[in-house]
């Protein structure tokens, strides 16, 4: 069993499109779970459809799943940085973050429970360790707990937006500004609750972006999150006219360079240890189809 306490974070929000966004379940599994009253508030089981406010706390128990396989597995893994209280990962493209939705093993968490020691139980059983998560198709770095106090002490960081995090990513087209900041309100897309898009009924999404290199038909672009929302990224820069080169969910149908994935790379990740007070950074050089694609475009 496993027991995710989230603060509401936006007023006017519906608790099974927040319970979704916040875990990361599908709104078929929150629906569920709301309707079989594992989900509270006040000691007070909610409904789906009830409209949150900010500061409120919802306690979401999820019973274990037992067709879930969570066995250590021995899948090569880019450990950049560990000590006692956490370790820094170099995410590769492909691969899940942790089991759900159909995804029993080949996970970040099932390498993660062969190559390290210990990892974190407050996401239970099913998300051990995991501070924040990136896209299955999106390389590049992450920040996993091994101890509880470390995980706690991450979390904050991100709730409270120290923890900084940039990305770099390859744009169709040739994006006008140079610079800017993108604020919309994304949520789930009312004709594919699978995506997300800019809604009016979506929570507010704040991504600021810089153009590193333009190229012909293309813009390579740096991106840093003021907010966390799912797809976030990928959903603003649908949103500039400009999708990620790769990307199967929002960019073109074909794409030249016969991709597995969007190209889009956790570059850095800047947080303070937990235990010792120290500015961290971190940085992960582009995946070799990242910089192959790159050059080809150079060389065009």
């Amino acid at each position: 069993m496993e027991i995710l306490k989230f603060t509401v974070d936006s007023d006017k929000i519906r608790a099974d499109l927040f319970l979704s966004e916040k875990s990361g379940f599908s709104r078929s599994r929150v629906k569920k779970l709301l309707d079989e009253g594992f989900c509270v508030m006040n000691n007070k089981p909610i409904k789906g459809n009830k409209l949150l406010k900010i500061g409120e706390v919802l306690t979401l128990t999820v019973p274990d799943e037992k067709s879930l396989d969570l066995a250590p597995e021995n899948i090569p893994l880019e450990i950049v940085y560990q000590d006692e209280d956490l370790a820094v990962v170099n995410k590769p493209q492909g691969m899940t973050v942790h089991a759900g939705n159909g995804t029993n093993g080949g996970t970040l968490v099932n390498a993660l429970l062969y190559h390290l020691d210990s990892l974190s139980g407050i996401n239970g059983i099913i998300r051990p360790g995991i501070v924040h998560r990136i896209d299955k198709n999106t390389s590049g770095l992450l920040v996993v707990a091994k101890n509880d106090k470390a995980h706690v002490a991450l979390a904050k960081q991100l709730e409270n937006k120290t923890c900084r995090r940039i990305y770099i990513a390859l744009l169709e087209g040739d994006l006008k500004r140079d610079e800017g900041e993108v604020e919309t309100f994304i949520g789930r897309d009312t004709a594919n609750r699978t995506k997300m898009a800019v809604v009016k009924s979506g929570r507010k999404a704040i991504t600021v972006f810089k153009v590193i290199k333009r190229f012909n038909g293309y813009t390579l672009c740096e991106f840093s999150l003021k907010t966390g929302r799912t797809h976030q990224i990928r959903v603003h820069a649908k949103y500039l006219g400009h999708p990620i080169v790769g990307d199967p969910e929002y960019g073109y149908k074909n794409c030249k360079f016969n991709l597995k994935g969007q190209l889009l790379h956790a570059k850095t990740l800047q947080f303070v240890h937990p235990t010792t007070g120290e500015k961290m950074t971190f940085n992960a050089p582009l995946p070799e189809y990242f910089e192959k694609v790159l050059k080809i475009i150079e060389n065009k």
